[in-house]
């Protein structure tokens, strides 16, 4: 099997060092040219790791076709492309929908959509994959968990998710900056906010008997204590409110251009 990526970006590179070094089985892979440091950067690190001439190179070489390109060019890049019949097409292009796809595709054997996280590098995270697809869940299952979703109105409301994650390094950001501007130093203040977090991220998974909802009003929210002061002031403000609003424009842009 040969897969072949349009796009050449922090995914395909994240995607690309994942499948690569926690992949049990052979693969040959070839890149888009587009992102010429990226795409050398992983030929250099891994031998079996190609670039292709240009985007229509990728697919003629190979039989799994992963399309990662910014969904502002997206169908103009796709739209010049000719497809094979026996191609399996896997869009991770978030607001493009499968029957889009499928149109800009054809007359492309198999489409699916997946949505990785820039943590598959790491061996970490988890896939989405609609429709489930025992190829695909193969293939992305070696470097990450996957889930399967089989519904097209479920899977736009967790790739909702994925938007995010700029908004968690900013509020761990303001946490970091509060701390140097009260004296305490850049690495020690960093190391300390990130062990907390990183065990505080397990805690949920540790106690899959308690709603989230219960670790945030109670055990976490000691009655008169630090904790329920802070997180009464930031609902007292509106910002959970706020961030919610924000979830679902977020939802309106996925569904908007998903129908479109």
């Amino acid at each position: 099997m040969k897969l072949g990526f349009v796009g050449a970006g922090a995914l395909t590179a994240a995607m690309v060092t994942g499948l690569k070094t926690f992949g049990k089985e052979p693969l040959s892979i070839v890149v888009s040219p587009r992102n010429a440091e990226i795409a050398a950067g992983l030929a250099s690190l891994f031998p079996d790791v190609s670039i292709a001439a240009d985007n229509q190179a990728v697919l003629d070489e190979s039989d799994i076709v992963v399309l990662a390109v910014r969904p502002q060019i997206a169908e103009e890049v796709l739209s010049e492309l000719r497809f094979r019949t026996d191609h399996h097409v896997v869009s991770v292009i978030a607001i493009l929908s499968l029957e889009r796809i499928n149109e800009l595709t054809a007359p492309a054997g198999r489409v699916t959509k997946a949505l990785p996280l820039p943590t598959i590098a790491y061996g970490q995270g988890a896939t989405l994959v609609y429709p489930p697809d025992p190829d695909i869940v193969a293939l992305f299952g070696q470097a990450a968990r996957v889930i399967e979703v089989r519904d097209a109105d479920e899977y736009n409301s967790l790739s909702v998710v994925t938007a995010t994650f700029a908004s968690y390094f900013q509020y761990l950001d303001t946490i970091h900056r509060w701390l140097k501007d009260h004296g305490v130093e850049d690495a020690k203040g960093r190391d300390y906010i990130l062990s907390i977090y990183k065990a505080l991220s397990g805690a949920p998974e540790m106690r899959p008997d308690v709603s989230l909802t219960h670790l945030a009003s109670d055990e976490y929210a000691t009655r008169g204590g630090l904790n329920e002061q802070v997180l009464r002031e930031l609902m007292t403000g509106g910002v959970f409110d706020m961030f919610a609003e924000s979830l679902g424009g977020i939802h309106r842009r996925i569904t908007g251009a998903a129908s479109s």
